[in-house]
């Protein structure tokens, strides 16, 4: 059995619930609550798809951006929709994010729940976080974060471009090639992902830089952990985010010296 999603947002009426991640708050009311502004597009991918995007950004554009993330889905079930208070908990500590529901998933076109060929799904995911990345450009720093099936799909992503996915990636339930500065979370009780392939990806991983974040107790989807276990969880990616953002933005400096 799931576990119920985290109950986010701040009460009277904020907080996430099993049928939505706004509760009894519209979409306008929570992101202005959250200090947070949604936007969507679409395009059409070769196959002749319309593949379904979204944007979180701080509200004001007063502060400076940390940096910009890349979030990709799971499988079947999960979409951009899904990962809304993820997406958010970025967005207000600073962060510009997106994310692509990939084909047969969300709002984006193609048989339910179906993909029979992972390199489309990998073009799709460089379609939609191309202009993502030409309006967040260089050099602020740029990241990867992959749930689940998303994990996989963000390594592949950086063995893909190594150059333009170099700043780093954090894998929630996710090697030979891996490069890139890489943070594995996982659940201890996951019995969707065995934790051992976690530990196995970080052993493997070529990065120099990486990190292995086993939650005793905790299940597959981490975000609908309670709430005690999920501010434990997002604490630590926040604080790798914000350090490796820092790090990222410094060496640019220091290279354009």
């Amino acid at each position: 059995m799931r576990r119920a999603a985290a109950q986010r947002g701040g009460g009277g009426g904020g907080s996430a619930d099993e049928k939505s991640p706004f509760g009894r708050l519209t979409a306008e009311e929570f992101y202005a609550r959250h200090g947070v502004v949604n936007s969507s597009s679409t395009f059409v991918n070769p196959r002749g798809l319309r593949i379904f995007t979204q944007r979180w950004v701080p509200a004001g554009g007063d502060a400076p951006l940390l940096g910009a993330i890349a979030v990709v889905h799971g499988f079947t079930g999960e979409s951009s929709w899904t990962v809304q208070l993820t997406a958010v908990h970025f967005a207000k500590a600073g962060f510009a994010v997106a994310a692509v529901d990939h084909q047969g998933h969300g709002f984006s076109e193609g048989l339910q729940g179906h993909i029979p060929d992972i390199v489309p799904v990998l073009e799709d995911c460089e379609a939609a976080f191309a202009p993502f990345r030409a309006d967040y450009p260089p050099p602020l720093p740029c990241f990867l974060y992959g749930e689940s099936l998303g994990g996989a799909i963000a390594l592949l992503l950086h063995l893909r471009d190594k150059e333009r996915w170099r700043d780093g990636a954090v894998l929630n339930g996710a090697m030979c090639g891996v490069e890139l500065p890489l943070l594995v979370v996982h659940g201890g009780e996951d019995t969707v992902c065995d934790p051992g392939c976690a530990e196995e990806l970080h052993r493997r991983a070529g990065s120099k830089d990486k990190t292995l974040r086993v939650y005793p107790g905790m299940w597959h989807q981490l975000v609908g952990e309670p709430e005690e276990n999920v501010d434990k969880v997002f604490g630590d990616v926040l604080d790798w985010l914000k350090s490796h953002a820092a790090a990222a933005a410094a060496a640019r400096g220091e290279g354009q010296q």
